[in-house]
């Protein structure tokens, strides 16, 4: 039984048809990711499934007594009510904190805000925390996330994927998080043309399913041309020869990646890079940097030393607060650190995007915003048109001749993108980049992110993106360090677990907390070796875990790589795909126990 359906609905703003007699329902077990441009209609296609929004054509039905949960991307709190009225009713504690889902939504999204403050003090992040936390903490048969991961940092978006994974519930949820469809989606709506094209799987197995359709739409298209020809020969020349009957194939889905080069060809551009940069990019001396630029404020780094190389392509980790964006500044010579050097090298041309979008004359074209800059740049190998960078990154046609006060948010943030890139700088740090794209023009941004020589810095809530453009993870743990990370987000979020992470904020606060050793991740490990030291047959016992444990995760590691391939050559067989995808999960679910149990046994041999 479907709770909603949709039947032969049609809308339209104005001369533009954004949902041309679209049919489709949603069962209690779903969990739907809608995606497409921006524009194209996903905001209309779900006001009109959760009742808000009428249809100039066709029915929509829903169940009896459906319960539905909705997060706009609007922000409509009212600013005058307290976060406790708006999120619990205003109950009491001790009455909330009975319900564990209350408690535990409550705990993951306003944990550092007040209760008692009023919608109109908050920040805007924090107003987008209470009405997510809003909605997950009622009971819902179906929920509708528009933009659910918008303001949240990445510890808080992998909380929201397992929370909605546990709950018995529909979900609609569009994003353009990536990693965010995958965790939590099992069907993919695609929004295009005012139509609504229709997958299973999540982003992963829509990608493959929709790049095999692609495949056989341009073997029809062949094959309609080669009759096509046939036929206008045999006009001029009559009855053609016999011929034999040709023969298709449908190809497996690795036969589609089979002979794609990886997505950079890392060493051309990294000697690419070393030409244009030499061997000094940014140095970082013993720096000493807080976040208002003086010694008052919150402490982000201390006494830090790290060096930013010709090539690197780095991602900038930490919790809100701890200080990416002052780290950020701090690289691109916006501020000065409160001791020790920042050393640049004498070719470095830099350029930062903030998430502060800069100042344009509203009356100017777009391309004419881009042209001022440069005409023509070179990205990698290929030389690009101020128009054909616009065209790549969704400026179309007629949008490159719009003014650029009749901008959305997004549209301007693309245009401040492009206008960065034009004048070829050969150092890039990048401050959320992907707020406000849609997935399609994430694509394009990172295929010419691939080509693009030069050291890359970014900072962003998409861990996808992240992962996409970036070759390695730098973290802010609160210690004033840059710690690698070489297991990526995934080895941050095992440190976060453990209390390894705390914001600038928290990490200055209070001293005293710090050296208790809960905040601090330095003084807890002088803690842990002055607690106990091991003997040298417990060594020998951790050793022999350690490498128990390794063997371990090899093999593990070789059942997700198999697991991968038989999913790649069963793309088109729906069934099998969810068999292998629940197998990979419980795989994967297994590796990530045994990495935290063998950084236990590390940490333990490290400090005894």
């Amino acid at each position: 039984m479907n709770l909603v359906n949709l039947e032969s609905v049609s809308h339209a703003y104005g001369p533009k048809r954004l949902l041309h007699n679209v049919s489709l329902g949603i069962g209690a077990d779903d969990r739907i990711g809608v995606v497409g441009r921006n524009g194209c209609g996903k905001t209309t296609l779900i006001s009109v499934i959760s009742g808000e929004l009428r249809p100039d054509e066709g029915r929509v039905t829903h169940a009896r007594g459906l319960r539905i949960g909705k997060l706009s991307q609007r922000d409509e709190l009212d600013p005058d009510a307290t976060v406790r009225d708006l999120v619990l009713d205003g109950r009491p504690e001790h009455e909330w904190a009975a319900d564990p889902r209350v408690r535990e939504v409550v705990a993951a999204l306003l944990g550092s805000v007040d209760l008692g403050a009023k919608a109109g003090e908050l920040s805007g992040g924090e107003r987008r925390r209470v009405a997510l936390a809003r909605v997950l903490v009622s009971e819902h048969d179906l929920i509708i996330l528009d933009e659910p991961t918008n303001h949240l940092d990445i510890e808080a978006i992998t909380w929201l994927a397992r929370h909605l994974n546990a709950r018995r519930t529909a979900v609609l949820v569009v994003t353009h998080d990536r990693w965010f469809l995958d965790e939590v989606t099992t069907r993919t709506w695609e929004v295009v043309d005012g139509s609504v094209e229709r997958y299973e799987g999540g982003y992963a197995a829509y990608v493959l399913a929709k790049a095999e359709r692609a495949r056989l739409a341009e073997a029809a298209e062949a094959r309609r041309q080669n009759l096509l020809r046939k036929e206008i020969a045999w006009l001029r020349r009559g009855p053609p020869a016999r011929t034999s009957k040709p023969k298709f194939r449908i190809k497996a889905a690795e036969a589609l990646i089979a002979d794609v080069p990886p997505p950079r060809e890392t060493v051309e551009l990294v000697r690419f890079a070393t030409a244009r940069l030499g061997k000094t990019v940014i140095d970082l001396e013993d720096v000493t940097l807080h976040a208002d630029g003086s010694g008052a404020g919150p402490r982000v780094l201390d006494r830090c030393t790290y060096r930013f190389g010709p090539g690197d392509r780095i991602g900038l980790i930490g919790v809100n607060g701890a200080g990416k964006s002052t780290v950020l500044r701090l690289l691109a010579q916006e501020m000065r650190p409160t001791s020790g050097r920042v050393v640049h090298g004498k070719t470095v041309r830099l350029a930062h995007l903030s998430q502060d979008l800069s100042e344009l004359d509203p009356r100017r074209r777009v391309l004419e915003c881009v042209e001022e800059v440069r005409k023509h740049v070179r990205v990698g190998k290929k030389e690009w048109s101020a128009s054909q960078l616009l065209e790549r990154l969704g400026f179309r046609g007629e949008a490159q001749w719009k003014p650029v006060g009749d901008l959305s948010g997004g549209e301007r943030r693309r245009l401040q993108l492009l206008r960065l890139i034009m004048a070829e700088p050969n150092v890039l740090l990048l401050d959320e980049p992907t707020n406000d794209l849609d997935i399609e023009t994430l694509n394009e941004l990172e295929d010419l992110l691939d080509g693009w020589p030069g050291t890359l810095v970014v900072v962003s809530h998409d861990r996808y993106f992240l992962e996409r453009v970036t070759d390695h993870c730098v973290a802010l743990l609160g210690d004033g360090k840059l710690s690698l990370l070489p297991g990526g987000v995934d080895e941050y979020l095992r440190r976060r677990a453990a209390g390894q992470a705390v914001s600038a904020r928290a990490a200055s606060g209070s001293s005293a907390a710090a050296a208790g050793g809960r905040g601090d991740a330095r003084a807890a490990a002088r803690n842990g070796a002055q607690a106990g030291t091991l003997s040298a047959k417990e060594q020998r016992e951790l050793q022999k875990e350690l490498s128990r444990l390794e063997r371990q995760l090899d093999r593990l590691s070789e059942q997700e790589a198999r697991l991968h391939a038989e999913m790649a050559a069963a793309a088109t067989d729906y069934a099998r795909l969810a068999e292998l995808d629940a197998e990979l999960r419980e795989v994967v679910a297994q590796k990530e126990t045994v990495e935290a149990e063998w950084l236990g046994i590390a940490e333990r041999l490290e400090a005894g």
